[in-house]
């Protein structure tokens, strides 16, 4: 008799490495901007987004809020704790999985304003959508490449601000809605236009194993949970705790991340030579890698981080190539870093920048 609180430990995900940075660092980082899970059905994938849930430690929130609003953060809170002032009283809660169905109109997802009642009562009347469900929360998209383009643009777009803005026939309403963003998508079932894509933060690919004892070890820790998860669940508990408390510690560290001119020269010249278009992988890198030393317990930047973030970043948004894998030419990316520090010389100046 499983209950509602079984679920599979985040530490005990065999392999997978790719896909657990990708999440472990969009908990720390929101702005990263989300990532998109690739691979077959049947995958980690949706284990993976309850168990980060799961992983992720309680918050404090608003008691009766639909958003959920952060009492200490006063330049999130939604309009109408905004209105209540001081008196707001608190309470925890747990990050949940909001699931956005295939199906879901544009309406259900940002919400809907009661346009009649504005215009009799002079007062807005919103019905909240998935987006007010989401924010604070982790925002979970399955098979993200058959959703109405328009409904991933709108998002795309909540995503990257953290806010959702509605607005119908001239009346306009805006509530926060900064959530963990993970799409997931079958890439036998077609691809996600590359506009689309580029503005998911990170990509990775589920891979296959291939290897018969990681196989096994798989199968033998599955079929220990599914037999009694009351036993399996504990053994798991100080990994976890262990997990967390590095994540917290990162999102402390973050705002202290200083990313130095000569790091900010090898991911443009990584950018460069790697033929990506615009500048959102310049950035999305530069954020990636900070929030990789952030997680590794350094306050600045060194080209390890720098690959790591790479490897997150780009492999999405290169420029399709007929016939070629878009694989990641780690060779190539090593020219790059060399490029770019013998490019470092001519131009001296310790310069640091704040991200």
């Amino acid at each position: 008799m499983h209950h509602f609180d079984d679920i599979y430990p985040f530490s005990a995900i065999v392999g997978q490495e790719q896909m657990k940075k990708a999440l472990i660092l969009n908990a720390i980082n929101p702005r990263i901007g989300g990532v998109l899970i690739k691979g077959e059905k049947g995958t980690a994938k949706s284990t993976a987004a309850r168990a980060l849930a799961h992983l992720l430690p309680a918050r404090q929130v608003v008691e009766g809020c639909i958003f959920g609003c952060d009492p200490s953060d006063k330049k999130a809170l939604c309009l109408d704790c905004q209105k209540r002032g001081a008196d707001l009283i608190t309470t925890t809660a747990h990050m949940r999985v909001i699931e956005l169905p295939i199906s879901a109109t544009e309406d259900k997802v940002v919400g809907s304003l009661d346009i009649e009642h504005a215009l009799k009562k002079g007062e807005k009347k919103f019905e909240p959508g998935i987006l007010a469900q989401a924010n604070r929360n982790i925002l979970y998209v399955d098979e993200v490449n058959l959703l109405n383009d328009h409904i991933v643009d709108v998002l795309l777009d909540a995503a990257a601000m953290g806010m959702n803005f509605i607005e119908r026939e001239g009346v306009s309403y805006v509530h926060p809605s900064a959530f963990i963003l993970i799409g997931t998508m079958n890439p036998e079932e077609g691809e996600l236009r590359p506009q689309l894509l580029d503005r998911f933060g990170l990509c990775v690919d589920i891979e296959g194993i291939h290897d018969a004892n990681t196989r096994v070890e798989v199968i033998r820790r599955r079929q220990k949970y599914d037999d009694s998860p009351e036993e399996f669940i504990p053994t798991w508990e100080s990994a976890e705790q262990e997990l967390r408390d590095r994540i917290v510690r990162a999102q402390h560290l973050l705002p202290q991340i200083t990313v130095s001119d000569e790091m900010l020269r090898m991911i443009a010249q990584i950018c460069i030579d790697m033929a990506v278009d615009g500048h959102r992988a310049d950035i999305t890198m530069m954020k990636t890698a900070a929030t990789i030393a952030a997680y590794n317990g350094r306050n600045t930047v060194n080209d390890e981080d720098v690959r790591d973030a790479a490897a997150l970043v780009l492999s999405h948004r290169m420029r399709r190539r007929p016939f070629s894998e878009q694989k990641m030419d780690s060779q190539k990316m090593e020219q790059s870093i060399q490029k770019s520090q013998a490019g470092q010389h001519s131009h001296e100046g310790q310069h640091h920048h704040h991200h």
